[in-house]
């Protein structure tokens, strides 16, 4: 099972997997009914969630609404950190992921503007390099595991912060490794070279322990929130939480 989703992960074009893993997870969400492990997403019990990752992670997805750890974690910090549920909000979220898209546009407070250059799940097409919106449009963004993509991160954090409202807010999650300094070099290419290096073959950049702090030279204003911490470890375990993940949370600077 690892060996066959780490081969998906990586060879299989993700505008594709984005189509078909719903209609595939539907066997194993039947297969693993249990009650040892929970998604608060979509509230679904399992004995234990599916392996995955390009090195496969054990009790990662969640089989009924392909919730990872980062989105289970982030959806409990909406609920009890913020007024996401509940204040009228007009949201942009780019590269959506499948587990929040229907419960998102289900919420009657929400203007809810999804948009990607190239997911079939998103509703406006765009480049996160030239927003098409105007300044003071939004009043949160969501751009999770994007930024290690994108040819400039900084330009992009600069779109972010001009469409946010004065007040706005947003969450920005990437990868980040144990390292001290970002490591990017626009001069790789090759598909096998950058996933030697940055991780993955479509990756342009390994971001490093300064991710805040370059984020910063946007504008944004970035908090490195440890919402995890302040979690039991019953809590942690029966959701599947990621133990040491940081939610890194932009405002709109001046």
């Amino acid at each position: 099972m690892k060996k066959i989703i780490s081969f998906v992960i990586r060879y299989i074009p993700r505008p594709f997997l984005q189509r078909v893993s719903p209609l595939a997870m539907k066997f194993f969400a039947i297969t693993n009914r249990g009650t040892a492990v929970q998604c608060p997403v979509c509230e679904k019990s399992y004995k234990k969630f599916l392996p995955y990752g390009r090195i496969a992670r054990e009790n990662a997805l969640c089989p009924n609404c392909l919730s990872l750890e980062r989105h289970r974690l982030m959806w409990l910090f909406l609920k009890e950190k913020t007024n996401f549920f509940t204040a009228p909000l007009r949201v942009l979220h780019v590269a959506p992921e499948h587990c929040f898209i229907q419960r998102f546009e289900a919420l009657p407070n929400l203007e809810y503007v999804t948009a990607d250059i190239e997911s079939p799940l998103a509703k406006v097409k765009m480049d996160v390099h030239d927003i098409p919106f105007p300044e003071n449009s939004f009043d949160v963004v969501f751009c999770n595991h994007v930024l290690e993509h994108v040819e400039d991160d900084i330009r992009a954090c600069q779109e972010f912060n001009r469409v946010l409202k004065p007040s706005g807010w947003g969450i920005l999650q990437s990868p980040v490794y144990p390292i001290e300094t970002t490591l990017e070099d626009s001069s790789i290419t090759d598909p096998a070279e950058r996933e030697k290096l940055f991780g993955q073959r479509d990756h342009v950049r390994k971001f490093g322990k300064d991710y805040a702090e370059r984020l910063r030279r946007s504008g944004l204003r970035i908090e490195e929130n440890q919402f995890v911490k302040e979690l039991s470890t019953e809590k942690v375990s029966h959701f599947a939480l990621p133990s040491q993940e940081i939610i890194f949370v932009c405002k709109k600077g001046d």
